[in-house]
């Protein structure tokens, strides 16, 4: 009977590799990763944008608006029309104030830029950018 309860023991006392502890640190470094990347929205479309001598790098967090040269305006990969500029606009900047970057296509009609320009100010914008190729690239 002695003999029994010792090997009954014996078995309740195995020691593992307790992995808990390795999990904990592998959740708090992907939740440190994504907290800390910044994520980028492209416009979602191709445009040939104009060059320019004095171009200089913006910040990476800003509000992308593309011009095409068919007169498309497009945010994100969808068409948002230059009445959606506006509403656009003043709802990001409610999160955070950044720029606004519009990248036109090279052939876009001037006077679009313009009303672009004229509808992220009217929203609130602080700094609005026109996105150009650096000379010689």
């Amino acid at each position: 009977m002695g003999r029994f309860r010792q090997i009954a023991e014996d078995d309740s006392n195995d020691s593992g590799i307790d992995i808990s502890p390795l999990m904990d640190c592998v959740f708090i470094l992907l939740i440190f990763f994504i907290v800390t990347t910044t994520f980028v929205e492209e416009t979602g479309v191709e445009v040939d944008k104009p060059q320019a001598a004095s171009s200089v790098q913006l910040e990476k967090s800003s509000i992308m608006i593309a011009l095409t040269k068919k007169g498309e305006v497009v945010y994100g990969g969808r068409e948002i029309g230059i009445s959606g500029v506006r509403p656009l606009v003043k709802r990001m900047l409610q999160k955070e104030d950044v720029p606004v970057i519009i990248q036109a296509d090279e052939d876009a009609q001037s006077g679009m830029v313009v009303r672009l320009i004229d509808e992220a100010n009217l929203a609130g914008a602080k700094k609005v950018s026109l996105s150009t190729r650096k000379a010689g690239s």
